[in-house]
């Protein structure tokens, strides 16, 4: 039998206590007297994610139920909070609400930037509770208008099974053979930087005079992929015991590209070479390997060992090391002789190597992989291998006293440079460069003048900036022209990698320009030209048409503009010089909204994550706004040599590269998503001091990590062998891995 105790009715619910019958306890149930309204809502909360900066998002609803047995009263229906600017609130509902009826409340959210905003909507009633609350929370986001990315210029094709040419060649300590070392002709792996090189064929062993020769037919699995020798153990002298310190190496270069050849030489030279422009490639005990994309970032490092070391004789530098340039021999042979001090010595010679090439806790256990870390960790340790460099004189000429530090630079002269100010690479590594005094010059990777005196004419004047574009075409920015051309107030010039115009003779001339001086190019094709005479920005298709109107866009914010860089999203970021702050802009101009990011913001840089790094020219820092909105760098990132940094780059491992214009060196900063953002990871006075930087005005990087910086004042280009993580050229918009 069930019994009911009904508890005393109040206004509101009344609680029921049922005594269940061989239960052995109660249960509560919860019922509503008659002439007792309620009030349910369907949501107590409603986000809006991903909203589009400047755009109403569509409506989002709750619903006001009542499903009491009397007419809901509604005392007050409100938004508020900091943030309830940002939303709309339609309320559908009256005064009232009958019995099993229910009324609607709309809310939009329009976002103006990219902060996290929040509000509430209360709903008051005579119903228990007599308020409740509805949570809005919103975000903004970028509108993408880079979903149609251009065609870029093809590489060429990797076709597998490609058969190689026979090889022979030496093992050499300086100018001592290496007797029975084992040899081992391997292909570089295409699964990732370091990873999966293929053992081609079976290991030789040197003869008495050091001499191995492949005499038997092999395949390389592509007829891009990379060749290279590595010499392991043996020992100096007939009668010596083996040497397990011994691991040498030499780069060939692409299998369709090496012809037969019996002068292969794998000595110290072609070790100390081949660490440096591997340096991105390579781990531990010779493993060699990039993406399958980047077979070309290989090809240049190969490249980059013939330039300078000559692979046929184990000298530097290479035969062709063109002219008028100054080679890094002189330290490329004091590394040398380090290694050669462990080979034919031993001993404490090999221990004091071992023990400056530590870094990080990586011991190396052989020469191959000692100066790999030297090449990766160039300031460390600095003066112990310079003294055992001096145990040996094998190779010279070699530095007579120690480095700044043990960074492998090339300086290039040459190609009409005039006071040589923007840089860019193409898809091939070609390497592109406009000077201030009317000349465009171009480059091979290896540092030869393809255009013996550079490219003048076509309304080339007074030029500080250069993009190459999807089709490896260059663009520069003149800011004077010829008196009857746009006024005499500058043009864009285009010219092909023949250096013939594109642009006509003249240039392009409309949309505004006055006096244009940076340019960038984003993910679509379309160039963002910075114009510092009216402080405007003017967007080019790549047919030279206006896409921002006939004067280009302008704003109160911009405050003697010099520089720009755009995110995936296409949304362009100006460097302000004249204030502390950059200026974001959308692709249609429809909006501005100006960051605080330092004094003097003289260049622009954009990060796989779309996040945007400044060059501070007086504030001798550097900026970081998050792809957020949000300034990280309070008070700018400071040290590791900056001095009035000018050109501004990411590497395709998220850290930055600055050049300084009134500094020497080079600086390497932390990336966004390092432990310390915009921590110094050069030394104090920066990298490369020995390379004499000369106001230093811009660099690009490449798909192989080689630094490429222009030098104002000294009329060269500077080339940082390896040292950056390889990046795709030509940089359209952010950067992005090859």
């Amino acid at each position: 039998m069930t019994r009911f105790r009904l508890i005393p009715a109040f206004l509101g619910s009344v609680a029921l206590i049922a005594a269940i019958a061989g239960c052995g306890s109660g249960t509560s149930l919860t019922v509503t007297p008659p002439g007792t309204p309620t009030a349910t809502l369907s949501a107590t909360a409603l986000t809006f994610s991903g909203a589009t900066i400047g755009t109403a998002t569509a409506p989002q609803t709750a619903t006001l139920s009542n499903n009491g047995s009397a007419t809901l009263a509604i005392s007050g229906i409100t938004l508020g909070g900091t943030d309830a600017s940002f939303f709309t609130l339609t309320n559908g509902c009256g005064a009232t609400l009958a019995t099993g009826s229910s009324c609607t409340l709309s809310v939009t959210f329009k976002a103006t930037d990219l902060a996290s905003r929040t509000a509430t909507i209360t709903v008051a009633t005579n119903a228990t509770p007599a308020s409740q609350n509805i949570t809005l929370t919103g975000g903004g986001t970028l509108a993408n208008k880079c979903s149609t990315p251009v065609q870029r210029k093809a590489l060429p094709t990797a076709t597998p099974n490609y058969a190689g040419t026979l090889l022979s060649g030496k093992v050499m300590a300086g100018t001592v053979p290496v007797i029975g070392a084992s040899v081992q002709l391997y292909a570089a792996g295409n699964t990732g930087n370091g990873l999966a090189p293929t053992a081609i064929g079976s290991a030789l062993t040197t003869d008495a005079t050091g001499a191995f020769s492949i005499t038997t037919a092999y395949t390389c699995p592509f007829n891009l992929s990379l060749l290279y020798i590595v010499a392991r153990g043996g020992h100096i002298g007939v009668t010596g015991s083996n040497n397990s310190n011994i691991e040498l190496m030499t780069v060939l270069g692409a299998c369709n590209s090496i012809s037969g050849s019996s002068g292969i030489i794998v000595n110290e030279a072609t070790t100390v070479a081949s660490a440096y422009a591997l340096q991105q490639f390579l781990t531990a005990d010779g493993k060699a390997g990039a993406s399958a994309t980047n077979f070309s970032g290989l090809s240049l490092a190969a490249a980059s060992v013939a330039n300078i070391v000559n692979i046929a004789t184990g000298q530097a530098p290479g035969p062709n090391f063109p002219a008028n340039s100054t080679a890094p021999t002189l330290l490329l042979n004091s590394l040398a002789n380090v290694l050669d001090a462990c080979i034919v010595t031993g001993g404490s010679a090999c221990t004091g190597l071992y023990s400056a090439a530590t870094v990080s806790g990586t011991v190396p256990s052989n020469t191959l992989d000692a100066i790999l870390n030297v090449a990766k960790h160039p300031a460390a340790n600095v003066g112990a291998i310079f003294t055992l460099s001096t145990a040996t004189n094998q190779f010279a000429p070699y530095k007579a006293s120690a480095p700044t530090d043990w960074t492998m630079f090339v300086t290039y002269a040459g190609g009409g440079m005039n006071a040589p100010s923007g840089i860019g690479i193409d898809s091939a590594g070609n390497v592109r460069v406009a000077s201030y005094f009317s000349t465009a010059s171009f480059f091979t990777n290896t540092g030869v003048p393809t255009i013996p005196n550079g490219v003048t004419g076509n309304n080339l004047s007074e030029s500080y900036g250069l993009a190459v574009d999807q089709n490896d075409n260059s663009w520069i920015p003149s800011e004077q022209s010829s008196g009857s051309i746009n006024g005499g107030i500058g043009t864009v010039v285009v010219l092909n990698s023949a250096g013939q115009p594109v642009s006509g003779t003249t240039g392009f001339s409309q949309g505004g320009l006055n006096y244009p001086v940076s340019i960038t190019i984003d993910g679509t094709g379309t160039s963002w030209v910075v114009d510092y005479g009216n402080s405007h920005l003017t967007l080019l298709n790549n047919g030279g048409t206006p896409l921002s109107g006939a004067t280009g866009y302008t704003s109160g914010l911009f405050a003697f503009p010099v520089a720009v860089g755009v995110d995936s999203k296409c949304y362009g970021f100006v460097a302000n010089q004249a204030t502390n702050t950059i200026t974001r802009v959308p692709a249609d101009g429809s909006s501005f909204t100006s960051f605080a990011t330092g004094g003097g913001a003289s260049g622009v840089a954009v990060d796989a994550s779309d996040n945007v790094w400044v060059a501070n020219y007086y504030d001798d820092s550097v900026g970081l706004l998050s792809n957020t909105g949000q300034v990280l760098s309070s008070g700018g990132f400071k040290g590791g040599g900056l001095a009035h940094p000018q050109g501004i780059a990411v590497d395709g491992a998220g850290n930055i590269w600055v050049a300084n214009y009134r500094g020497p060196a080079l600086t390497e900063l932390a990336g966004a998503n390092a432990t310390i953002p915009g921590a110094p990871l050069s030394p104090a006075a920066g990298f490369g001091l020995d390379a004499q930087l000369l106001e230093a005005f811009a660099l690009a990087l490449d798909a192989s990590g080689n630094i490429w910086v222009t030098n104002f004042g000294s009329n060269t280009i500077t080339e940082f062998v390896g040292m950056a993580a390889p990046v795709r050229t030509p940089l359209l918009g952010p950067v992005a891995l090859p």
